[in-house]
């Protein structure tokens, strides 16, 4: 009868023979798997990643204002470090910079869309009053009307300036065209263009998206209201006929307006 001695050494199983060769190498042809994504896929995270950086910051410019937010407060929203936002953004200004620019960029490529569209300029007007209306209750439109760029460097003022002159330019364009071929009353597209603007802008300093109305029913009452105006009028109203519209002359070169005024003396 074998001892329980015996049967323990019979219980435990033989080593394994150590490999003779070299190790085991991958199949010839077979390239090793890499655990890094391909560069395009890491550059698509990249700036998913700063994309959301700038809108959280836009956010927050929106609801505390530029100069009550710090770099600590965007990171503490995404839940990420300080110094990780450096990774996309260079510094509080650049972040203002490129939201605005979000902005800006979004309404003039809008307008261009309408514009490639065709059809009368009251049609191309008033898609891109839709476009201007619907971007301004956006983060970054909304950022653009609220924060400004006052704040910028010059040089980064100037070229955002620029920009919002081509958005001012393509509205008196529309304008002029809409007089033309008599969709629109005569009037001075200069002063016409400055007034749909600075409507349309003005939603975004009061517009609330918890608010009664959603973007889409506030851009189409501030529309009509624009184009349609407050008053009641007969269709042969003469007070606001095309006479009574004067368009304003050049102003001299020294840049001062002369004024006439009626001695009530005698």
């Amino acid at each position: 009868m074998p001892t329980a001695k015996a049967a323990s050494r019979r219980s435990i199983a033989p080593a394994a023979p150590k490999p003779s060769g070299p190790p085991t190498q991958p199949v010839s042809g077979q390239p090793a798997a890499s655990p890094w994504a391909p560069v395009s896929l890491r550059e698509r995270q990249r700036e998913a990643k700063r994309n959301a950086v700038l809108q959280a910051a836009a956010q927050l410019f929106n609801e505390r204002g530029f100069h009550a937010t710090s770099l600590d407060d965007i990171a503490a929203r995404l839940n990420v470090t300080k110094p990780t936002l450096y990774y996309y953004v260079k510094n509080k200004d650049e972040i203002l910079l490129q939201c605005v620019s979000k902005g800006l960029t979004m309404m003039l490529d809008g307008i261009d869309a309408s514009r490639a569209a065709g059809g009368k300029a009251i049609d191309q007007l008033m898609t891109c009053m839709q476009v201007y209306a619907r971007i301004v209750t956006q983060d970054f439109g909304m950022c653009l009307i609220r924060v400004g760029d006052e704040q910028l460097p010059p040089e980064s003022r100037k070229e955002l300036r620029r920009l919002k002159a081509a958005i001012d330019q393509e509205f008196r364009r529309l304008v002029a065209e809409g007089v033309e071929e008599g969709s629109l009353q005569p009037c001075d597209p200069k002063m016409t263009a400055f007034v749909i603007a600075g409507a349309l802008s003005w939603i975004g300093r009061w517009y609330q998206p918890v608010g009664e109305y959603s973007p889409e029913q506030v851009a189409q009452q501030c529309i009509a209201t624009l184009c349609g105006g407050v008053l009641r009028r007969s269709a042969d109203d003469i007070s606001l006929k095309a006479a009574t519209v004067p368009v304003p002359k050049r102003r001299a070169a020294s840049g001062k307006v002369k004024t006439a005024v009626r001695s009530r003396g005698g």
